[in-house]
């Protein structure tokens, strides 16, 4: 059995990158393919990755034809590398494809301040959401795409969820509320998920200093448990060197997943339904009925 056929990893870093990564585009291509996923979705910190997407797609396109349904996106982060809140790189990136606009990641205000850095990016003024943000809600809401909320505090999350839905924005992801810079509680990410129906991306591993990797699958199997897998999205976050390749790490995460007593249905629910109907793709679930 290919426990990876159909499966769709909206969260992997890849190369090239500023930092060194575990496999570049094309290799993240040619593993996917290979194990008939669906689809993935390319993340950078520092740049869009939508063209290259593209470029990835072309290719895979002339190499494999009909054979291969697999597909590549991208998106970009609204950190300080590309200009912070910035509507007009968001609509550049838009147009050319992006299926996610990531809120500040590694430059986020709050990621920057639990680090001691300086020369972060704010998403509020005065404790209001920014006006250029709610420009950036608009043009989410108007290419369909999707809205994750990156390093942002617990509280923000919260703001940019309210502002979002007032924008008209459908798709909106709360990005690894289990890593420490996030440090979303389990009663706030039920509390978020009740008030605003959003997803909650729940990731393999997350860094805890000086280059180690800590894994989050049993914290993240308890709170699926507890909230209910129709609220969650499997991703790996993966591409770091200190982990193992992409491709272990989904089907570790799947095998404990299954090991944890989850059954076919949910697991595919989380890793191919949810992340689909982010995505706009649609997928059947295991009774033949669409999951959108």
């Amino acid at each position: 059995m290919n426990r990876l056929k159909g499966v769709i990893d909206l969260h992997i870093h890849s190369a090239p990158d500023v930092r060194q990564r575990k496999l570049d585009d094309l290799e993240l291509m040619e593993a996917a393919v290979q194990r008939e996923v669906r689809a993935v979705v390319i993340k950078s910190h520092h740049v869009p990755t939508v063209d290259r997407a593209a470029l990835v797609n072309r290719i895979k396109e002339e190499k494999y034809g009909d054979s291969s349904d697999f597909q590549m996106f991208g998106g970009i982060a609204l950190n300080r590398f590309t200009g912070g809140i910035n509507p007009w790189a968001v609509e550049t990136a838009l147009k050319l494809g992006g299926k996610i606009v990531w809120m500040p990641t590694n430059t986020s205000e709050n990621h920057c301040r639990k680090e001691g850095k300086e020369h972060f990016v704010s998403i509020t003024k005065n404790g209001k959401i920014l006006e250029e943000l709610k420009t950036v809600f608009r043009l989410i809401h108007d290419f369909d795409a999707v809205l994750e909320t990156g390093h942002i505090s617990p509280k923000e999350c919260f703001l940019v969820a309210e502002a979002a839905r007032d924008a008209g924005v459908r798709k909106i992801v709360v990005t690894h509320p289990e890593f420490h810079i996030v440090g979303m509680s389990l009663e706030d990410q039920k509390r978020i998920v009740s008030d605003y129906h959003v997803l909650l991306e729940r990731v393999y591993a997350q860094p805890i200093g000086k280059g180690v990797y800590k894994k989050n699958l049993a914290d993240n199997a308890a709170a699926m448990k507890e909230i209910g897998c129709e609220h969650f999205i499997a991703a790996t976050d993966s591409g770091q060197m200190q982990n193992p390749e992409w491709y272990h790490t989904i089907a570790e995460y799947i095998d404990y997943l299954y090991e944890y007593g989850f059954s076919q249905e949910e697991i595919d629910l989380m890793t191919k339904g949810n992340p689909g109907t982010m995505l706009g793709i649609k997928q059947e679930n295991q009774h033949g009925e669409e999951y959108i």
